[in-house]
C-alpha cells in the first residue's frame, strides 16, 4: 500500500487484525513529519470503520481522547437567529457506540493510534514512482531511493494527486472551485469562555445574506492520566506504551470556524501576498462580516492569529471504471473533495473498511481476487463521487452571489425548522 494517511492505516490495522499480510510505504521520513492541523470530526460511518480496524482497547482510547462534537447541527442567520436545529433533542448517546457516536479527533493522536503496533509494517522514506504489473498476477511498486516492493495487490492511499491513482487512471481530473476558506482557532480559556455564546457549543452553520460560517466544538472528554490510570494494562498487553500514546493527546479546547465565500467577490486589494497575512485575513473578515452578530464577529477577531488558515477548494472528476485489476485505491486519492461537512475523511475510513473485507475474503479463499476486488471498487466510486457531488452542491451553495438563491434557500431552512417531520426528511435524524 502506497501512504499511510488515515485511510491506509485503518486499512493496514484492519488488515493486520485479520491476519492479512500488509506493509504501507509512506514518503515521510518519520511518523511525526505531519502532527498538526485541526481535529476531524468521525462520524458514524468513520466510528463504524475504526471501531471494526483498530484493536478494541485503541478503539476505546481513541474515544476516550477525543472530544464531543455536540449533538446535532444548528442552521442559523448573521444575527444567531436559529432557521432549523437538527437533532438536538432526544436521549444521550453511547460514545462506544460506533453505530451512532461522533468524536472530534486530534490528528496528531488520532496518526499515533493508528500507527500503533504497525511498526513493522510502515515503511517511512519511501516516495512511490511507479508501479508495473507482471504477467503472474503481481505488482512491483517502485521508489526513488532505488528499492522495490512485490505484492499480489497495490492500493493508492497516497491522497490527493496520487501517484498510483495517476498512472493506473491518466484520465481523472480535477476541479478547482470558485471558492476561498478561512479558518481559525479561538482557544476556550477561562476569559473566553465568559463571552462565548452557549449556542457555540454544538456546531453551527451560519447562512447569511452573502458568504458562510461554521463552528464546532472541540473538548476532550477526558484527561490523558486518567485514561492511561483506566486503560494502561490493556495497552501495555499489546505490547505498546500508553505514555507515549498520549504524550501529545493534551490539546487545548477550542471552537474552530471556517469562513467560505466566492472567490471572485474578494476585493482586488487582497493580493496573493496579503492571503497569508493574518492581520489582512482579520481586515477581511471584518469588512465581510459587517452587521452580522457581535458575538461572531468577536470569535472571528479573538482567534489566535498563527491558527488562521487560508486554502482554495478543488474536486475529483469521477472517472469511468475499467476492469478490475490487481491496483485500486481509497479515499483522496481517488475522489479528493473540498473539506466542507468533513465527509471526505469519513469517507476514506469507508473505503478503508470496505477495502480490508474484501481483502480479507480473497485471502481467506472465500471470494476470488479479482471478484473481491471489483466489487469494492464498484461500491466505492459510487459511494465515494456521490459524495463528492453533494460536497461540491453544499460549497456551490454556500458561496452564491445569487441574492434570489441566498434568500431561498433561508426560507427553505426556516420551513424546515417550522415543519419538523420535512426537517426530519430533509436533513436525517442525526
Amino acid at each position: 500500500m502506497i501512504g499511510g494517511g488515515i485511510g491506509g492505516l485503518c486499512l493496514a490495522q484492519g488488515l493486520r487484525r485479520a491476519g492479512v499480510r500488509v506493509t504501507v510505504y509512506e514518503r515521510d521520513r518519520t511518523a511525526d513529519s505531519r502532527l498538526q492541523g485541526f481535529r476531524l470530526n468521525i462520524e458514524p460511518t468513520g466510528s463504524t470503520a475504526l471501531h471494526a480496524c483498530l484493536p478494541p482497547v485503541l478503539w476505546e482510547l481513541l474515544v476516550a481522547t477525543a472530544g464531543d462534537p455536540g449533538r446535532g447541527i444548528g442552521f442559523r442567520d448573521e444575527r444567531m437567529r436559529p432557521l432549523v436545529l437538527i437533532g438536538q433533542g432526544g436521549p444521550a448517546r453511547d460514545p462506544l457506540d460506533p453505530a451512532t457516536s461522533e468524536h472530534a479527533v486530534s490528528r496528531v493522536t488520532l496518526r499515533k493510534l493508528l500507527l500503533a503496533g504497525l511498526e513493522d509494517v510502515v515503511r517511512f522514506d519511501h516516495e512511490f514512482t511507479g508501479f508495473a504489473r507482471a504477467d503472474d498476477g503481481t505488482v512491483t511498486a517502485k521508489f526513488a531511493n532505488g528499492t522495490t516492493a512485490t505484492a499480489d495487490v497495490l492500493v493508492a492511499a497516497d491522497g490527493a494527486g496520487s501517484r498510483v491513482w495517476s498512472q493506473l487512471h491518466p484520465e481523472a481530473g480535477r476541479t478547482e472551485l470558485p471558492a476561498t476558506a478561512v479558518a481559525g482557532k479561538l482557544f476556550l480559556t477561562e476569559e473566553n469562555r465568559r463571552w462565548l455564546p452557549d449556542l457555540l457549543a454544538g456546531r453551527n452553520v451560519f447562512w447569511p445574506r452573502r458568504d458562510f460560517l461554521f463552528t464546532a466544538i472541540f473538548r476532550r472528554r477526558e484527561h490523558p492520566a486518567s485514561i492511561t490510570a483506566r486503560l494502561g494494562d490493556r495497552v501495555r498487553a499489546l505490547g505498546l506504551d500508553p505514555e507515549h500514546l498520549l504524550a501529545d493527546s493534551h490539546d487545548d479546547d477550542y471552537v474552530l470556524w471556517a469562513f467560505i465565500t466566492h472567490r471572485d467577490s474578494l476585493p482586488a486589494s487582497f493580493t496573493s501576498k496579503a492571503q497569508d497575512d493574518p492581520a489582512a485575513l482579520r481586515e477581511l473578515l471584518a469588512e465581510r462580516t459587517a452587521g452580522w452578530h457581535p458575538d461572531l464577529r468577536r470569535l472571528l477577531s479573538a482567534s489566535t492569529p498563527d491558527t488562521l488558515y487560508r486554502t482554495g477548494f478543488s474536486a475529483a472528476e469521477p472517472i469511468v471504471r475499467g476492469e478490475p485489476g490487481n491496483v485500486t485505491g481509497l479515499g483522496d486519492a481517488v475522489h479528493h473533495m473540498p473539506p466542507v461537512g468533513g465527509l471526505g475523511g469519513n469517507a476514506a475510513l469507508r473505503d478503508a473498511h470496505r477495502l480490508c473485507a474484501a481483502l480479507t475474503a480473497a485471502d481467506r479463499g472465500e471470494e476470488p481476487l479479482s471478484r473481491a476486488l471489483g466489487a469494492y471498487e464498484a461500491d466505492m466510486l459510487r459511494h465515494g463521487f456521490e459524495t463528492v457531488r453533494e460536497v461540491v452542491r453544499n460549497t456551490e451553495a454556500a458561496i452564491t452571489t445569487s441574492a434570489l438563491k441566498r434568500s431561498t434557500t433561508r426560507r427553505f431552512f426556516r420551513v424546515c425548522g417550522a415543519i419538523p417531520p420535512l426537517g426530519r426528511a430533509v436533513f436525517g435524524k442525526r
